[in-house]
């Protein structure tokens, strides 16, 4: 009698495990969301005689989960991570994964935009180059400039070598010599127009003579 009674709600029994399945899968899954961000890229472990010209700083990752988990997402949280320990001269295509974005694990990435990036990268060079005061404006009616001295007159340079082969000397920030009636210090700083750059020093004296005209 007993198992005729179990044999008679199999049925039932079968439709209540299905109905509390759904219910668990609804509570799980509502409430959850997407969205798209963009996550910036860090490159790291490149060697140091090598530098990278050309590259993308950033990706959109389509990411899925609980509505209140994205909401609380914060920016430092999310990183793409290129490993450039291999890395050679030239241009190169990395495909970017799953591993490669650092996420909370609760986040479920759905795609990366675009999923193979490309880079070049050169070769670094180091080189001495003059440094040119960059005057603008005339001294005050009256006076002229007899000369200009920079110290340090040189200064080395890193970069790319694409770059810094054809670079042979830098100048200062503009100095407005605009009414100048004395002579004049002024510290400027090197003005590199190239991110890629680097200066060893990063500014200079400049002494500037004025002569009053008879």
């Amino acid at each position: 009698m007993r198992s005729s009674f179990f044999a008679q709600n199999i049925g039932l029994k079968v439709a209540s495990f299905f109905l509390a399945a759904a219910l668990w899968f609804f509570v799980i899954l509502s409430g959850r969301s997407g969205t798209v961000i963009d996550v910036p890229i860090m490159y790291m472990n490149l060697p140091p005689d090598l530098e990278v010209v050309d590259f993308p700083k950033a990706i959109s990752v389509n990411i899925e989960g609980q509505e209140r988990m994205l909401q609380n997402l914060r920016p430092h949280e999310v990183t793409a991570i290129v490993d450039l320990s291999n890395a050679k001269t030239g241009r190169s295509f990395l495909t970017l994964g799953r591993d490669n974005i650092r996420l909370p694990k609760t986040i479920e990435i759905m795609s990366i935009d675009p999923q193979t990036i490309s880079l070049t990268i050169e070769q670094q060079l180091k080189k001495t180059v003059s440094v040119q005061p960059a005057i603008v404006g005339l001294p005050k009616q009256g006076f002229v400039v007899l000369g200009m001295e920079v110290a340090p007159d040189a200064v080395v340079i890193e970069g790319p070598r694409s770059i810094v082969s054809n670079i042979y000397n830098v100048k200062t920030e503009p100095i407005d010599i605009t009414g100048l009636n004395r002579d004049l210090r002024y510290t400027a700083k090197i003005n590199l127009t190239n991110p890629n750059l680097k200066a060893e020093i990063q500014r200079v004296a400049v002494d500037i003579s004025v002569k009053k005209i008879k």
